[in-house]
C-alpha cells in the first residue's frame, strides 16, 4: 500500500465529476483501488486541504482548485481537456483520460462508419424502390483514408483500418511512426493528407490552431466526393463551410458525432440535410469500469514516483 509514513491515513480521493455520476463510479473505483493495492478514502466531500487526488470533469462540482493545496494530480474523466485547461485555478498536474473503453469505442465507431461509406451501404439500406442495383464494391486497398490526429485514439483507428487493408495516412503536428500507416506532419504534410483523403476522419484535439481547421480552403483540397467523419471535436469544423461544400456536391457525405453546441439544436441545418448523418456524441464514451482502472493506475504511479499517463502539456493544450 502507498501510505506516507509521516501521514498514516489512507489517501483521500475526491470524486468531483457530475454528482449524478457518483453512483456509477463509487463501486468500480473502490474495487480498482483495492486491486492496485491502494488504501483510499473515496467520497464527494472532504476538507479541501486534506485531498490527495481529484477526479473531475470540466462540468464537475469543483471549479476552484485553489483550496486543494495538497492535491498531487487532477484526473479528468474526459479525453478532451479544452474545457478545463483554461481554468487558471488549476495549477496541479492534469491528466486526460486514456482508457481501453474509450479507445475500443472509438475504433468501433470509426471502423463501422468507414466501412459503411466505403461499401456504399446506404444505397441498399435506404432503398425505397425494388431496384436490383448490382455493383461490385471496391476493395479496401483501393480506398484512401486519412486520419487527422495521431494521438492514442488516432493511432488505434489507423492500425485497425490498415489491418483491414485500407490505404491509411495519418497527420499530426509532430512526426509519428505507425507501422503500416503513412505518417505526415507539418503544413506540407497537411496539404498532402487532405489531397488524398477519400474518407477523412477528424481526431484532433481542440486548440487555437485546430479550431475551424476544416474550412473553405481545406475542404477545397479534398477530392470531389470525399466523405468526412467527425468523432473528435465539433469546433474543428466551420459548419457554414461544410454545409456549402455538401450543397455544392464537393463533399458527398458528413457523418458527425460532435458539435459546437450540444445537444445539437433542433433547428440546426445538419438535422435535415440529406447528406449528413448525426450521431449523439456516442463514438467514444468514458465507461466507469475501464476508466476506474486507469484512474487507479495513475494514482499508483504517482505514489510510486512513476510518470503519469495522459499528463497534459499545457503549452500544447492537450
Amino acid at each position: 500500500m502507498s501510505i506516507d509514513p509521516a501521514d498514516p491515513r489512507p489517501l483521500r480521493v475526491l470524486f468531483a465529476g457530475q454528482s449524478e455520476r457518483w453512483e456509477e463510479y463509487e463501486t468500480p473505483l473502490s474495487a480498482a483501488f483495492a486491486r492496485h493495492g491502494l488504501e483510499v478514502e473515496l467520497d464527494t466531500e472532504f476538507p479541501p486541504e486534506t485531498v490527495d487526488y481529484i477526479i473531475t470533469a470540466p462540468n464537475g462540482t469543483v471549479q476552484d482548485f485553489t483550496p486543494y493545496t495538497k492535491a498531487k494530480a487532477v484526473l479528468n474523466l474526459w479525453a478532451g481537456v479544452e474545457g478545463i485547461i483554461g481554468n487558471e485555478t488549476l495549477t496541479q498536474p492534469l491528466c486526460r483520460m486514456i482508457e481501453t473503453g474509450l479507445t475500443q469505442g472509438m475504433v468501433e465507431w470509426v471502423t463501422g462508419h468507414v466501412l459503411r461509406h466505403h461499401l456504399g451501404l446506404d444505397r441498399d439500406i435506404t432503398r425505397d424502390q425494388p431496384v436490383w442495383d448490382f455493383r461490385v464494391p471496391p476493395l479496401a486497398t483501393d480506398r484512401k483514408v486519412t486520419i487527422l490526429g495521431m494521438g492514442e485514439l488516432g493511432q488505434a483507428c489507423a492500425l485497425a483500418l490498415a489491418g483491414l487493408g485500407f490505404d491509411v495516412a495519418g497527420w499530426s503536428r509532430s512526426e509519428k511512426r505507425v507501422p503500416g500507416v503513412e505518417c505526415l506532419s507539418g503544413e506540407a504534410g497537411l496539404t498532402a493528407a487532405m489531397n488524398r483523403a477519400e474518407i477523412l476522419v477528424l481526431l484532433l484535439p481542440l486548440t487555437p490552431a485546430t479550431r475551424h481547421l476544416i474550412d473553405v480552403a481545406t475542404l477545397a483540397r479534398l477530392p470531389k466526393g470525399a466523405v468526412i467523419l467527425n468523432p473528435g471535436r465539433g469546433l474543428l469544423i466551420d459548419d457554414d463551410a461544410l454545409l456549402a461544400a455538401l450543397d455544392a456536391g464537393h463533399i458527398a457525405h458528413a457523418t458527425l458525432d460532435v458539435f459546437a453546441v450540444e445537444p445539437l439544436p433542433e433547428g440546426h441545418p445538419y438535422w435535415a440535410h440529406p447528406s449528413v448523418t448525426v450521431t449523439p456524441h456516442i463514438a467514444s464514451s468514458t465507461r466507469p469500469g475501464t476508466s476506474s482502472e486507469s484512474i487507479a493506475e495513475n494514482i499508483r504511479r504517482c505514489e510510486a514516483g512513476e510518470p503519469l499517463i495522459g499528463l497534459v502539456d499545457r503549452g500544447r493544450g492537450y
